[in-house]
This record gives C-alpha cells, structure tokens and sequence, in this order.
C-alpha cells in the first residue's frame, strides 16, 4: 500500500487542499485530491487485484476512505450479496459528506438490483451516525425517484429522526430532486409532512434555488415555508 499512498500524494500536488478543506469543515487528514482523479484511481484498483487492495487499504486520509468507496462500486463480476456485505463494512467509515456524495454516484449497480439494494439500505434510516444516515438518503435521492418508488420515499423521509445537519440538508435535497421530477406529489408531500421547520425550509430554498423549476412553481411553493 505504499506505492499507493505514493500516487495519491503525487495526484494531491494537484489538487486543491485549503478548497476541499473549506467544504469540509471538521474533517481530518485531507489531502484535496480532485474527484475525478480518485475515480480513475478506483477503476484501475477495480481493474485488478481488488481483493488485495480491500484486506490492507489505509483510511488515514479522507481520499484513501473514498477511494475504498468508490472501488466497491467499480468492481466488475461479483455476487450482489459479497458487493452488499462490502459496502456495509465500508458504510462505518464514511467521515464526511463528500465520501457519501462522491461514492454513491458510483453505486450505480443499483438499477440492475432495486428491490434487494433497497432492502439493504432501509435500515439505515434509524441508524445512529449521522453519514449512515445521509448514505440512505443519497441512495434513493439517486436511484429511487420514480413514480413507484415516491411513496416510499416520502415515508422514508418522514421517519428519519437523525438531527444531524448533514442528514437535514441531504433530506432537503432530496426533497428538491423529488420536486424537479414530480412536482405535483411533492408539493403534496410539503403541505403534509413531518419534517423538522429547518428541513423544510432548506427544501423549499433549495427548489427555488433550481433553473429546472418554473418562476410561477418557485413563487408557490413559498407558501410551504414555516
């Protein structure tokens, strides 16, 4: 693993660590490597000896747990329940919202598997950690927005009980993106919801926020704001 660690602090020259620092306020041992750069990375690693990478992978760095992540999704041929028992190991050392919100995009076995991918996830709705949390939110916001799933969703949503920031604004977000796609049940679901004010507000900010949502639908949706 040392030669990896050699080619991460080679990409890092770079990169931008006071940037990627100023996003992530908090985190420890960031290297500010560029995303793109982690995700060329990952596929190579997947490419090869995955396995031998996984039993020794350092997570000093939050670009080296990021890359852990995001080779979980580049893996070719594998058994759906080895991939799931291989992200739920790696879900305890998601340590940032920028490791949840570049892994998942990466995830994108997803589609071929709904149902059981679904199930898998569900549960960390009530988990306690706050990026557990915000890694179930991100899933169905990225692979779940469609009209036979929203129901879902919206209950989902509804029933998380997390305070944490990173949660709230990661439900908003998802509210905003159910809103851009069905915008009719989401407004539905802001008339009628059990979402703390600060997450309610967050979404209908954020809806307004979007070049994909009419003037006429921005200036509506304010009357949801608490």
């Amino acid at each position: 693993m040392n030669n990896l660690r050699e080619r991460l602090l080679e990409l890092a020259v770079h990169g931008n660590k006071a940037f990627t620092e100023s996003l992530n306020p908090g985190v420890k041992n960031i290297l500010g490597l560029g995303v793109p750069d982690v995700r060329r990375l990952a596929r190579e690693i997947a490419a090869g000896d995955w396995r031998a990478y996984l039993a020794h992978a350092p997570h000093e760095y939050m670009e080296e747990r990021m890359l852990h992540g995001m080779v979980l999704g580049a893996i070719r041929d594998i058994p759906l329940q080895e991939r799931l028992q291989l992200i739920a190991d790696f879900i305890p050392l998601i340590s940032s919202w920028s490791i949840c919100d570049t892994v998942v995009p990466m995830l994108k076995f997803t589609v071929r598997h709904p149902e059981e991918v679904w199930a898998f996830i569900d549960p960390y709705f009530h988990a306690r950690d706050e990026y557990a949390v915000r890694f179930a939110v991100v899933m169905t916001m990225s692979y779940y927005v469609h009209a036979e799933y929203l129901p879902r969703l919206f209950t989902r949503l509804d029933a998380v009980t997390h305070e944490g920031y990173y949660v709230r604004m990661a439900i908003a977000w998802a509210v905003s993106v159910c809103y851009v796609k069905f915008p009719t049940e989401t407004e539905q679901y802001l008339q009628n919801n059990r979402l703390d004010s600060f997450t309610q507000n967050k979404a209908i900010q954020k809806i307004r926020e979007s070049y994909r949502v009419t003037p006429e639908d921005k200036e509506r949706v304010r009357r949801y704001k608490r």
